[in-house]
């Protein structure tokens, strides 16, 4: 959900989701080094020492598995996004201290709160040699809101009366309504430019092993060996001088395995891999084989109940089941520190660094702090709800061992207050399915899921499990005044009115929304010796990591 579950699709987890800080302002990324730390944890870093001279293939693994389509309009989950953010570029560029600034446009205005203006960029072309047009960039938009190509973006384009060219190189966006997100949300898959004359005649095969791609970014598409590899070669006549990459070229691999991963860095089989499992860096610390770092991020990891049938879509079995978890315990045995607790599904992250992150700041401290552990008030809440099925059926993936330990320690805790929580295994593709595919989560009572928040603005997220009939509001959750504050915040021009109104929001969905948040885990990425340079933040989700990375003499 990439989104939440991992937002708009996990992007829900991942928001759908990008990320806190992302000041809209020509910014650069700030300089290598370590962010602070919190007192007592692990100590955060943004980027990675910078890279010193070029290295030929470089193979990255995708710990979340094979992707479905690097389609940026479909890519709403880790792998996939992972590999289509080197490939296509987008309109606007986050940087790695979630900072953003110009990409594809040069620049964009808002001459009344009903438009939005795009300049683009005149010396650009696809990886073809095309030219990039404002056409491009009107159809790249557009087609997300053709259910046919089932874009995970398409909720963007609710508040948009039309997207037209009005200039060979500029945009022009008329609203129904102000919406302050949608600039935000060109950081994304949302705002990547394909080719239009490509992707039509691509048709439904666009972004698969079989169509393939054509866009602008860093590296582009060479090969895609289902089951086995992508790999993707330097764009030798990339636009931006300063980001061409050092890498020849990228292989990707899709080993989930913990344990096969570990061998496969340890060996020199892999060179490195973003979201390393907590027993891979435990392994890989200190071994010579290179580095793990650990980065900030806007990840969120909650339970959620399936649908209105569900033991967990009452509240009071919520509490009760949060009544047993000791998340500081999980935070140092399942994390290793390297994660914290959270209040709510919202990471403060989110909003850390934007504009009045003050206001979010003292909203976030007034909530009710996570409570300890306590056995016998739980038990009250059972016997209140009195639910009429006491067996939950959990959703994770499979070969995820931090999900698995969380689910053990709950499970042995749900046991104690007359509940009995069955772990449920599924394999990569069905468990990124089941957040598309009703049927999927047949049989099913919960789900993990291991979401992050992609736009630096938690109104990118939060709707998508509040707003009836949103594709993530699974229990048919409805507060009137929720979805009131929730649209006055987005629509609201000023941005301290708009966390105020979020404020609001937020201090009720906490109280009544079904929903089991467990933590915020930090970035961890690991880099062998023969390389270097990658963001450790959690930013590399939406930006073009991989233009970083290069040699370490």
């Amino acid at each position: 959900m990439h989104a939440p579950p991992r937002t708009v699709r996990p992007r829900i987890l991942r928001a759908a989701a990008v990320s806190a800080a992302l000041a809209l302002s020509a910014c650069s990324a700030g300089p290598a080094g370590p962010a602070a730390a919190p007192p007592g944890e692990v100590k955060l870093t943004v980027m990675t020492p910078a890279a010193t001279s070029e290295v030929g293939t470089v193979t990255w693994n995708l710990p979340t598995g094979e992707p479905t389509t690097l389609d940026p309009a479909k890519a709403g989950d880790y792998s996939p996004s992972t590999v289509q953010v080197n490939l296509c570029d987008s309109l606007l560029r986050l940087n790695a201290d979630y900072s953003a600034g110009p990409g594809l446009a040069t620049a964009w205005r808002s001459p009344d709160p009903k438009t939005l203006v795009l300049d683009l960029r005149k010396d650009v072309t696809f990886w073809n040699g095309n030219p990039m047009t404002a056409a491009d960039v009107v159809a790249s938009l557009t087609r997300q809101r053709d259910p046919a190509v089932q874009s995970v973006n398409a909720p963007v384009l609710d508040s948009v009366r039309d997207i037209t060219a009005t200039g060979p190189h500029q945009v022009t966006v008329r609203f129904h309504r102000p919406d302050r997100l949608f600039t935000k949300f060109l950081v994304s898959g949302f705002g990547a430019i394909s080719e239009a004359a490509y992707m039509k005649q691509a048709g439904s095969a666009y972004g698969t092993a079989r169509g393939g791609l054509m866009c602008t970014g860093p590296f582009k598409l060479s090969s895609w060996k289902p089951g086995q590899s992508i790999t993707a070669v330097r764009n030798d006549r990339y636009w931006d001088a300063a980001l061409r990459p050092k890498a020849a070229a990228l292989t990707f691999t899709f080993i989930t395995d913990a344990n096969t991963l570990t061998s496969a860095l340890l060996s020199g089989q892999v060179d490195g891999s973003y979201e390393l499992p907590s027993t891979a860096a435990k392994a890989l610390a200190g071994s010579g084989a290179g580095t793990v770092y650990h980065g900030p991020s806007t990840q969120t990891v909650f339970i959620g109940a399936t649908g209105p049938d569900s033991p967990l879509a009452d509240r009071r079995i919520v509490d009760a089941l949060s009544l047993v978890l000791d998340r500081q315990a999980i935070v140092r045995s399942v994390y290793d520190g390297a994660a914290e607790p959270l209040k709510t599904v919202i990471p403060p992250l989110v909003w850390q660094h934007g504009e009045a992150s003050q206001v979010y700041a003292d909203a976030y401290r007034a909530l009710p702090d996570v409570q300890k552990p306590d056995l016998a008030k739980a038990r009250q809440l059972v016997e209140q709800a009195n639910p009429g099925r006491r067996t939950i059926n959990v959703a994770m993936g499979a070969g995820d061992q931090q999900s698995l330990q969380i689910l053990t320690l709950l499970q042995a805790g749900a046991k104690q207050i007359g509940l009995d929580v069955s772990i449920k295994q599924l394999q990569p593709t069905q468990m990124s399915g089941l957040f598309y595919d009703p049927s999927l989560r047949q049989g099913l009572d919960a789900t993990m899921v291991l979401g992050y928040v992609q736009v630096p603005d938690p109104v990118s997220y939060v709707p998508l499990l509040t707003t009836p009939g949103s594709m993530f509001n699974w229990t048919g959750y409805r507060n009137p005044k929720v979805s009131e504050l929730l649209a006055q915040a987005q629509g609201a021009s000023d941005a301290a009115d708009s966390a105020a109104r979020f404020a609001a929001a937020q201090a009720i969905y906490t109280r009544d929304l079904a929903l089991l948040t467990v933590a915020g885990p930090y970035e961890r990425v690991f880099v062998n010796k023969r390389i270097t340079g990658v963001p450790a933040s959690f930013a590399y989700i939406s930006m073009p990591w991989a233009a970083h990375l290069g040699g370490t003499s």
